[in-house]
């Protein structure tokens, strides 16, 4: 598979993984465009940075567009270009924010660690031997 056809199913399979498997709908409230468009301003910026100054390479055969010669800069806007990335970027930044944050949604709708805290468990596993120090309560 290409990185374009990659891109693609990521946005696809995200998308599902959000609305059919998690049931979390971020991908359907406002609250999430509105900080996936904070985030995009972000990724276009590192994307930017690490493609416009050849850091990071694409194939011109994997990707929309066609690739740069060795001792030139990439296009900033056009060939397939936004800010020097592919456009497959922006696709595979938007898969794994939306996989991310229902990954988020659906373990906090389980009660999995609502409130943070630091050190050792509070609640001993089992075979676990108690700090003599916290009582009979483990606490």
């Amino acid at each position: 598979m290409t990185y374009t056809q990659l891109a693609v199913v990521g946005v696809f399979v995200a998308v599902a993984i959000d609305l059919f498997v998690f049931r979390t709908g971020l991908v359907r409230r406002r609250a999430f465009w509105a900080s996936y468009a904070i985030i995009f301003l972000f990724q276009l910026l590192t994307n930017g940075i690490l493609t416009g100054l050849r850091i990071v390479r694409y194939d011109g055969a994997a990707i929309i567009g066609s690739s740069t010669a060795a001792d030139s800069t990439p296009a900033f806007i056009g060939d397939g270009r936004i800010a020097y990335a592919p456009v497959e970027d922006l696709l595979f930044g938007f898969a794994l924010v939306v996989f991310a944050l229902s990954l988020w949604v659906f373990w906090g709708r389980r009660n999995v660690q609502r409130t943070p805290y630091s050190g050792p468990p509070r609640i001993p596993y089992p075979g676990a031997q108690q700090d003599p120090r916290l009582g009979a309560g483990g606490k």
